[in-house]
């Protein structure tokens, strides 16, 4: 049988996956409930975003994913463990789908984790002239902390032969955040270990890791981010961010082994979708996060949950201090196909000055002056954003809106499944998911009580970030009598490796395709250079 490969670049590692996720010819991302600028997997589960790197131009984003079904993977061996899903970008709206990266073992299913680039081979993991990408993750069943890592710019994986290399501290510890410490030329883990607990480590090598504090924080629970910003954008004045998967966060100071709080329990999110962000670095020094919109809806679709809008993250002196902020990166701006502008007028009640307008995408962003006006507002799809009495709510989440000189901004991305708003250039944000109820794609914006003026506004209508299908070719059975090939990578209990009797492993490739068995397997290529669009395997 012969299978088409799409290749997108001159030089690549082909890999052949019998459940590789992609846009199909079959409009699997072109159903109703499916986000168009939203990230999703083809097909299952996803929930927290993981491993969050940045390297040689692409970004890469995994998550905890079930490839077997829609629902949320259990902790225990019980076949729908959670693996880690994989897709990179080049300008995190546009994403391509890559296999399953990390399986689960004999240590348990893959949680959530996080993942960082060795620029200087600390673990000894560099073959080439790459560094190393490493990924941290916690092993659910044995509880220790294990690494998987990758020598071809994150095309292939592999696991390191001594996980753990930290052992259980407790049940249920988890989510390593990793990150370098330039100062102390160290590595530093953030771990949860118990509510209220931030648990931190350091190492030279990523292999051996020594404790090195436990800070106390109400509140805090699972998932941890950590990263340094600058106020107000002066590079010389810096403080470290600490939050958890609620986005609770602490600002304060680092030493590489204690973390030293200088406020409170803050929050700058207040919707009802939002949980265990985690961030990029970028090359320009920017802080970009995404989240998971937990707890959406996808009547009939074939895969579950969404992930948010990449954000970017700043902070900035309010008058009640310095504050987390998080607003839109400019790369939404991509997606705009026509833009519909007012500025200056006076919007009364009863008017609708967006009545000629309809669609399901949208980028709005307001600036409204009160004025007599109780409530101003937008309604679409059934749902409505609202201003009223210092107050911004969407779909029941509430967030406070101090009026600055007697005006709100409100910043409204619409997908078809989401609404993010965000008051006051990022000040707080309502990520917030909805089922539309009808096929209503009319917009209208609102007051009530009394005239506001519309100091300016903009509707951008936006594309999908999925463009036009493309082939979705798999290996629907596979029959190796033989060893691989030289040189090729071979993973997976539908091969041979794993399956010595050819009849079973050709019924358990045909049965991973269609979700009924659970061996699945992947054969990786050494790299290799074509000069057209497609190639052709033949597998007989």
């Amino acid at each position: 049988m012969n299978i088409l490969l799409p290749i997108a670049l001159s030089v690549c590692c082909v890999s052949m996956a019998l459940a590789r996720e992609g846009p199909g010819r079959s409009g699997t991302f072109r159903g109703r409930y499916r986000p168009q600028f939203h990230y999703t997997t083809a097909k299952g589960w996803i929930n927290d975003p993981i491993g969050l790197i940045y390297y040689d131009g692409e970004y890469h984003l995994f998550n905890d994913h079930n490839v077997k079904s829609t629902r949320f993977p259990g902790g225990k061996f019980d076949g729908e463990q959670s693996h880690w899903s994989h897709a990179i970008s080049k300008d995190l709206v546009h994403w391509r789908h890559m296999p399953v990266a990390v399986y689960p073992d004999k240590l348990g299913a893959c949680w959530s984790g996080s993942g960082v680039v060795d620029w200087h081979n600390t673990t000894g993991f560099r073959a080439g002239d790459r560094p190393p990408l490493v990924l941290a993750y916690t092993s659910a069943g044995s509880w220790g902390q294990s690494l998987v890592y990758s020598t071809d710019r994150g095309r292939t994986w592999k696991k390191y032969d001594g996980n753990p290399v930290l052992k259980k501290i407790a049940d249920n510890n988890r989510d390593p955040m990793v990150f370098w410490h330039e100062p102390t030329k160290k590595w530093v883990m953030v771990l949860y270990v118990k509510r209220g607990q931030a648990h931190f480590f350091d190492s030279d090598n990523m292999k051996e890791w020594t404790p090195t504090s436990v800070v106390p924080l109400i509140g805090f629970h699972e998932c941890p981010d950590m990263f340094q910003l600058p106020v107000d954008g002066d590079g010389k004045k810096l403080k470290w961010v600490l939050h958890d998967a609620r986005f609770s966060y602490w600002i304060g100071e680092f030493d590489g082994k204690t973390f030293k709080p200088e406020t409170g329990e803050l929050r700058c999110e207040f919707g009802r979708n939002f949980h265990a962000a985690q961030s990029w670095e970028t090359p320009e020094k920017k802080r970009v996060q995404i989240g998971w919109m937990n707890g959406g809806k996808y009547p009939g679709m074939p895969f579950n949950q969404q992930q948010s809008f990449p954000c970017e993250l700043t902070l900035r002196t309010t008058p009640d201090g310095i504050r987390l902020c998080m607003y839109p990166i400019e790369g939404i701006r991509r997606l705009y196909t026509s833009s519909f502008t007012l500025t200056d007028h006076i919007l009364r009640p009863g008017e609708n000055p967006l009545s000629e307008l309809s669609g399901d995408l949208f980028d709005i962003a307001m600036d409204i002056e009160i004025g007599d006006a109780t409530e101003f507002g937008l309604r679409l799809h059934g749902i409505s954003v609202t201003y009223a009495a210092g107050k911004v709510t969407s779909l029941g989440a509430v967030a406070r809106a101090t009026a600055r000189e007697g005006r709100i901004r409100l910043r409204i991305l619409v997908d078809r499944t989401s609404v993010e708003t965000f008051v006051n250039d990022g000040e707080a944000a309502l990520p917030c998911c909805f089922v539309p109820k009808n096929q209503d794609t009319s917009l209208e914006l609102y007051a009530n009580g009394g005239n506001a003026k519309i100091r300016s506004l903009r509707v951008s209508k936006l594309r999908s970030i999925w463009g036009s299908d493309t082939p979705d070719k798999v290996l629907l059975d596979f029959n190796m009598k033989t060893p691989p090939p030289k040189g090729w990578d071979v993973e997976g209990y539908a091969f041979g490796t794993h399956q010595p009797d050819p009849k079973e492993r050709q019924k358990a490739a045909v049965a991973s395709r269609n979700q009924r068995y659970g061996r699945t397997g992947r054969m990786t290529s050494p790299e290799f250079a074509i000069e057209t669009d497609y190639l052709e395997v033949t597998c007989a």
